[in-house]
């Protein structure tokens, strides 16, 4: 089952805005997404490639009541969730933030390490954090999270967990795996399969999530596909395709138990490479593969779906 929009009021427990869906080259499709519990807009923001181009386009569909993207920074957007520091996952963060207001910036050790050193230094860019190099504009609060800890997130209802990730081992990248009112989102950011990267973080991630989902619980996972199957396994570079992604559904769904459950939950692609011939043939390996029948979704930047 292949979908690019879900919005149903019935049973919704998340609204989703992408602000931008692509793996790279594009400038202004870069991975973002919005995500606030259904019936609220205290929206937090799962990487930050692009914003403001995703931001003006979900204007033009009426998502936001209002005509002016600052007024979208200043009002809804709570916090950000980022996974990890590459550019495609932080360049909107950071060419925005003189007109941004003060909120915080969630992260694992390593990733907020980078962006403390490496972006906001007075170097790279003016330093808006609360430490770091240089004078302190203080205008982004620094949330350094504990692996496998929950988490108030400020100004909203929700929680988060965040999981480690392999990257092109050892580059370390997150899971974040949100709660509000008993219900769960969890976002991905660019990983490997274990079998690749020599890890068992996927391991880890799906034994922790596979009882949420029996529960009926776990509303959405976010996950890569950068390439189709095509790509040699020694160039992924930390990286899934549509193979090794249900090879790891598979996996879940050996935890989970019931293939019924896992259908429930549904599987939102992020992060497709943007070469048109590649985006046709990950749509298409995806579907001959999906043996387990999961609710596949592929957002459209700008376009409001609920969970």
């Amino acid at each position: 089952m292949l979908k690019n929009l879900v919005f149903s009021k019935k049973s919704s427990t998340f609204k989703v805005i992408p602000l931008g869906v692509k793996g790279g080259l594009i400038e202004s499709d870069l991975s973002s997404y919005l995500v606030a519990p259904f019936g609220t807009d205290d929206y937090i923001c799962f990487d930050a490639g692009t914003l403001r181009v995703g931001i003006e386009k979900a204007i033009s569909r009426k998502i936001f009541p209002i005509s002016n993207p600052d007024d979208v920074f200043k009002n809804y957007i709570k916090a950000y969730f980022i996974s990890h520091a590459h550019l495609d996952h932080t360049g909107g963060l950071i060419i925005n933030s003189p007109n941004d207001v003060n909120k915080n910036i969630y992260a694992l050790p390593d990733c907020m390490n980078m962006i403390v050193r490496n972006y906001f230094n007075w170097q790279s860019w003016p330093n808006f954090g609360n430490e770091g190099n240089g004078f302190l504009l203080k205008k982004y609060a620094y949330q350094t999270l504990v692996e496998r800890q929950e988490t108030m997130i400020t100004n909203t209802t929700m929680n988060v967990t965040a999981y480690s990730l392999s990257h092109s081992n050892p580059y370390q990248s997150t899971a974040f795996l949100v709660r509000n009112n008993g219900n769960y989102v969890l976002y991905l950011g660019d990983t490997g399969p274990d079998e690749i990267e020599k890890t068992h973080n996927l391991s880890i991630l799906w034994t922790n999530i596979a009882p949420i989902i029996k529960e009926k619980k776990l509303k959405g996972i976010f996950i890569e596909v950068s390439y189709p199957n095509e790509q040699p396994d020694n160039a992924l570079f930390g990286h899934l395709t549509p193979k090794w992604l249900m090879k790891e559904m598979s996996v879940l769904n050996t935890l989970v138990g019931n293939k019924k459950l896992l259908r429930e939950c549904k599987i939102i692609i992020v992060h497709i490479k943007p070469t048109a011939n590649d985006v046709k043939k990950i749509r298409e390996q995806l579907k001959k593969a999906n043996k387990l029948r999961l609710n596949i979704i592929f957002p459209q930047q700008g376009v409001l779906f609920t969970l």
